[in-house]
């Protein structure tokens, strides 16, 4: 067994999936440390993100395993995978290209609480519409 699987088998035994086989995965763009999005990992999406390179996550509404960008073409790839001291949230440095929001915009945090109102404070980058074309 090479020193990387050896290494991806104990991060893989530190890790609290929950109930549903499921870990919280905060994505951040290792450049800047701005945060991207958070979404879900199954053990086999940090199986093929540590494999890889290429970020996947597992889609709790659609019930399936998805690489990042794999429909959009906005991809991440892995820089570094950190777990916290419960092991039950997972932070991955990216390298994100294009936008990480499948509303178009850089980032899934773009409403915030401002003068009491929930306003938008980051504007579409990328129409959604063409982020999914076939």
């Amino acid at each position: 067994m090479s020193g990387a699987i050896a290494g991806a088998s104990k991060l893989l035994e530190a890790i609290a999936f929950d109930g549903n086989g499921l870990v919280t995965a905060v994505a951040q763009q290792a450049e800047t440390g701005e945060v991207l999005m958070v979404a879900w990992m199954n053990r086999e999406a940090v199986e093929k993100t540590l494999a890889t390179g290429d970020v996947h996550y597992w889609s709790r509404s659609r019930k399936q395993l998805w690489r990042k960008g794999e429909t959009s073409g906005q991809t991440q790839k892995l820089v570094d995978f950190h777990l916290d001291c419960d092991g039950d949230t997972v932070l991955l440095t990216v390298d994100q290209k294009g936008v990480a929001c499948h509303t178009g915009r850089r980032q899934c945090f773009f409403r915030a609480l401002r003068r009491g109102e929930l306003e938008i404070v980051e504007d579409v980058l990328v129409d959604p519409e063409k982020l999914y074309e076939s």
